[in-house]
C-alpha cells in the first residue's frame, strides 16, 4: 500500500521551525539484529547503517514501501502507523541524520560508527 508523504515542521532548541519529509521508520526490532535485507531492497539506498541498528533518512527516502515487507523482525512502519510504544523512534530516524546531512546514499558512506542516544542508551536486545 502507498501512503502519501506527510510533512512535519518541528520547532528545535533554537525557537525555529525545521520541515521533515518521513515516511518510513524502523523501530526497536531493528537494534541488535541488523538484518540489511531491507538496505538491498531499497531502490534509492536511504537506508543507513549505525552500530546498533539501521536508521531511514527521511529526505532520501521516496516513501515506495519495498523495505517494510522485507524486515524479518517487522522493525519498519509507515510513519501513521508507528506504535505509540515506538514513538520514539521516529524523532531518532530524523536526528540519526543531524550531523551527517544529506551524503546521497548510504553506500557512499558506509557505516556509522555512532547511534542515536535513544538506540545506545538501551540494553543488548535479543537473545542472551
Amino acid at each position: 500500500m502507498r501512503h502519501s508523504r506527510t510533512t512535519y515542521a518541528v520547532t528545535v532548541a533554537s525557537e525555529t521551525e525545521e520541515e521533515y519529509d518521513v515516511t518510513y521508520v524502523i523501530a526497536q526490532p531493528c537494534v541488535d539484529v541488523l538484518d540489511k535485507a531491507c538496505i538491498e531492497e531499497c531502490p534509492v539506498d536511504c537506508i543507513y547503517e549505525g552500530e546498533r541498528m539501521l536508521y531511514i533518512h527521511p529526505d532520501e527516502c521516496v516513501d515506495c514501501g519495498a523495505c517494510e515487507p522485507v524486515c524479518p523482525v517487522e522493525a519498519i512502519y509507515y510513519e501513521d502507523d508507528l506504535p505509540g510504544e515506538w514513538s520514539g523512534f521516529y524523532k531518532a530516524n530524523v536526528e540519526f541524520f543531524d550531523d551527517l546531512g544529506s551524503p546521497g546514499g548510504a553506500s557512499k558512506l558506509g557505516k556509522v560508527d555512532k547511534d542515536h542516544p535513544l538506540v545506545s542508551a538501551l540494553p543488548p536486545q535479543g537473545e542472551g
